[in-house]
């Protein structure tokens, strides 16, 4: 048995590779994140997910973004587009039953069709508001109202739950008020704590309190509580999220290797800082060269709570086949409800209906 690590890495392709295997075995290592050049086709995409699967035990929690829209990374060969959140929040907008009813059968549809495949788990739903100031969130959002996006969000994790998925809400505590997209500048918030609390932290807190399984933080500074990036400071995790709120889901970086991260220094320092501040996953995304240099360079010690909150991540419960889930009447739902929001949703078998 080997403890999960603080590190979530990625793969360079499609397949695995003689570089790849000693990364992840490496004890540093708890989980995978996919992207869209690990998918090539569906039957591709299972047998790479059981060999990640096969190198430890317990295995290594396998993750992806898959929120719809512009952020889904498997969309081909059975798995459905899904719309935007920003057009289930339309819908919500207008007919409040039926946006609820459709967040809460895509969230079940999203966490179905990735769980089938072997996903643990989607770094979904966004919490963050639609402000119409940040392109890199617009419609990634339920909507611009911190209500609105709470009923939306409790539907949508309501029906990853019922998949056996677990949720991780983003980009704590907010990205909406910023137009700087913090994968390529440093994006800089300088509201008063006391206003983000009524606003842009609502939908958090809710969820928060509502125990949502897993959080992930943004790289965005608020020089007003504290002037280093959210996931780097203690402030955010351990004083607001942690003290406060009394949070005891698991808690993810966003990608480190992201422009707004060299804030704090290069990848060791970054990584020794998220951790130091509380955040029990750090995410190293697109460089397997700075992982080797973490690897070599740092060391890690245990942490049973880290373990123990990383753990409530994997999938749970029952899958049904690829056929038998498309087959099922929760599943014609969930098309119907992808075609009213204008997105075609393809019969997976056509030449058996």
């Amino acid at each position: 048995m080997t403890a999960l690590g603080p590190l979530m890495i990625d793969l360079v392709g499609p397949e695995m590779t003689a570089a790849d295997r000693p990364r992840l075995q490496h004890p540093s290592v708890g989980g995978v994140i996919l992207f869209a050049r690990h998918f090539e086709s569906r039957a591709q995409l299972k047998a790479l997910i059981a060999e990640i699967r096969s190198l430890r035990r317990p295995h290594l929690l396998v993750a992806v973004d898959q929120e719809g829209g512009r952020v889904q990374r498997f969309k081909e060969d059975g798995f459905l587009p899904l719309p935007a959140m920003g057009r289930i929040g339309k819908l919500f907008d207008a007919d409040r039953q039926a946006g609820l009813e459709a967040a809460r059968s895509l969230g079940w549809l999203m966490a179905t069709q990735l769980r089938e495949v072997g996903v643990d788990l989607s770094f979904a739903p966004v919490l963050d508001l639609d402000r119409g100031i940040s392109g890199v969130i617009g419609d990634r959002a339920f909507d611009a109202r911190p209500e609105a996006v709470i009923a939306l969000s409790i539907a949508w994790t309501g029906g990853m739950h019922e998949a056996g998925m677990a949720a991780v809400g983003k980009h704590y505590p907010g990205h909406g008020a910023v137009a700087a997209d913090s994968h390529i500048a440093h994006p800089v918030d300088t509201r008063a704590l006391a206003t983000i609390e009524k606003t842009d932290l609502r939908p958090f807190r809710a969820m928060a309190d509502r125990l949502i399984p897993g959080l992930m933080v943004s790289h965005v500074i608020y020089p007003e509580v504290d002037e280093r990036p959210a996931g780097f400071s203690p402030v955010w995790v351990r004083q607001i999220l942690r003290e406060q709120w009394g949070y005891e889901g698991a808690v993810f970086s966003d990608d480190l290797t992201m422009a707004a991260a060299a804030a704090v220094g290069e990848i060791e320092q970054r990584v020794e800082q998220c951790l130091a501040a509380g955040v029990d996953m750090a995410l190293i995304c697109n460089h397997p060269e700075l992982v080797d240099r973490v690897q070599k360079r740092l060391e890690f010690a245990a942490s049973p709570q880290r373990e123990a909150r990383l753990a409530r991540m994997f999938g749970h419960g029952p899958v049904p086949s690829e056929e038998r889930l498309a087959r099922s009447p929760r599943f014609a739902e969930a098309r119907q409800w992808i075609e009213r929001l204008g997105v075609d949703a393809p019969d997976l078998f056509p030449d058996r209906a």
